[in-house]
């Protein structure tokens, strides 16, 4: 049996965080991305505040949440952008739900009243994890950039852009 335990993400983490980042970069449908950054890439460009990690009984990670600031500018302050991956082997069992989940709460509760993010109109299970999760489709990107891996390498490639807005009071 499989249980979820959400945490925060730790330096020690690195590891699996990256290997799980390395999947869905090589699957070629979660990201544009052709190698997972450094530890000191993420951890520099990451809100530390946003970064969560789903682990298994055993403590080992099976899937994180992370975000980034979308502008320095003041007005853009309370909006994120995201990114969630879960481990190929552990899909489907309810995990990115439960941190997505406990990702929109953390967001709310720090101040944010956007998160948003980019998804392959292909990445039908991602998009649907979203949209249960209050996120919306606001706009397509035709063409964006050209994927250099997976099935459609080589490919020009559209992106959805989702947004969720916070329901908590201002």
């Amino acid at each position: 049996m499989f249980v979820t335990k959400v945490r925060s993400l730790v330096p020690a983490d690195w590891p699996d965080v990256e290997r799980i980042y390395r999947q869905g970069i090589d699957e070629g449908d979660a990201t544009f991305e052709t190698y997972p950054p450094t530890w000191e890439e993420f951890t520099t460009s990451k809100l530390p505040t946003t970064r969560l990690v789903a682990a298994d009984d055993d403590g080992r990670v099976r899937g994180w949440v992370a975000a980034s600031q979308v502008s320095s500018r003041e007005a853009y302050r309370g909006v994120i952008e995201h990114s969630v991956y879960v481990d190929r082997d552990h899909r489907g069992q309810g995990m990115g739900r439960t941190l997505l989940a406990a990702f929109i709460t953390g967001a709310e509760s720090a101040g944010y009243w956007t998160i948003q993010s980019s998804i392959f109109p292909e990445n039908s299970a991602s998009l649907q994890l979203h949209v249960a999760a209050g996120f919306r489709v606001v706009g397509r990107r035709e063409g964006i950039a050209r994927s250099r891996l997976g099935a459609q390498a080589g490919q020009w490639r559209d992106t959805l852009l989702i947004e969720r807005r916070s329901t908590a009071e201002s």
